[in-house]
């Protein structure tokens, strides 16, 4: 199991999941111009947290291994991030059958994995 498999596995996490890393090295900007966030969608009403951190210009990384990828839940949950999506001029992905991927305006999501081609 992977790092990002193991992040956002199956189950609910604690703080004590993550791993903190030592970034007082690391030359910190301004503000940002927009985090990341990493979220657990298993019904509709964990979309609209989702929703708001897009309209704020964050990029949502949502698991959804607890959803079927035929199930009319699944097709509303997407059309409902797909809309958002394009009413922010932003991009969202379905990354395998466990990930949804959406950004704000001015991030494009590449539809390549790295190392392949």
């Amino acid at each position: 199991m992977g790092f990002v498999d193991k992040l956002l596995g199956g189950g609910k996490h604690t703080i004590e999941d993550y791993i903190a890393l030592d970034s007082d090295d690391i030359e910190k900007t301004a503000a940002g111009t927009f985090q990341v966030h990493i979220a657990e969608i298993s019904n509709i009403e964990d979309v609209i947290a989702v929703k708001d951190k897009i309209y704020d210009g964050d990029l949502v990384i949502s698991n959804i291994t607890r959803l079927r990828t035929k199930d009319s839940l699944m097709n509303r949950i997407t059309t409902e991030l797909n809309q958002v999506a394009q009413e922010v001029g932003g991009d969202i992905v379905l990354s395998g059958d466990d990930q949804i991927i959406a950004a704000p305006a001015g991030v494009v999501i590449s539809r390549e994995k790295i190392g392949q081609k």
